[in-house]
């Protein structure tokens, strides 16, 4: 839940509603593109990790928010007005159909952004707790790449073994991915999302002060 309680001391605006404003300025763009850009790349290096084998694979995916949660959370400390964090996940949604991930992955990005801008909005984009739930929410989006394998788990598997991951690998896969696994794998990265948020505002706690969340 967004954390509402206003400090002694803190400016007025803080104890009213923010008024939804999609005021974009140049520096909204560019903390867009630099922060897409860390999060898509702490990403991808966590990813790469599975080329090793599905099992290992299974294991480290949910370390991926956990990471990127830190990035994640200092591109949140930016964002003063609606629209940036839909932003922010349709160039994630574009670059992870980029490097393979299914239309549906972008589609599911977009959507869980879209509920994380009314939690920045309940949180008058000042609140920590907002934007911690903002990135648990966000961790939402790795169900995405996996609908393939919910709608035709076969065919999901025949297609690795005509890509780059070979026939072995795609028997691995077999023998691990059951959904079960991919929906626990999806339950641990929203866990991790949290911590993630958590972690991301322990480590940049003065620059969060320095920005005005609570």
């Amino acid at each position: 839940m967004p954390d509402t309680t206003v400090e002694p001391g803190a400016p007025a605006a803080r104890a009213g509603r923010a008024p939804f404003s999609l005021a974009f300025k140049a520096r909204d763009f560019l903390n867009v593109a630099i922060f897409a850009v860390i999060y898509i790349v702490v990403i991808f290096a966590v990813a790469m990790l599975g080329i090793i084998s599905p099992l290992v694979m299974v294991l480290t995916l949910p370390l991926a928010p956990l990471i990127a949660g830190i990035p994640y959370m200092l591109f949140l400390s930016r964002v003063r007005h609606g629209g940036m964090v839909t932003l922010f996940g349709i160039v994630f949604g574009l670059a992870s159909m980029g490097w393979g991930h299914p239309w549906q992955s972008a589609l599911v990005i977009v959507v869980v952004s879209l509920i994380g801008e009314i939690a920045m909005y309940l949180g008058r984009y000042r609140s920590t707790w907002a934007a911690i739930w903002t990135c648990t929410i966000f961790s939402a989006w790795m169900i995405g790449p996996w609908i393939p394998f919910f709608l035709d788990p076969a065919e999901y598997i025949a297609q690795q073994a005509t890509q780059s991951m070979g026939s072995e690998y795609a028997a691995q896969m077999d023998a691990v991915l059951a959904p079960p696994v991919i929906l626990g794998v999806w339950a641990a990265g929203i866990v991790f999302g949290f911590l993630g948020g958590l972690l991301g505002s322990a480590v940049l706690r003065k620059h969060f002060v320095r920005a005005g969340l609570a």
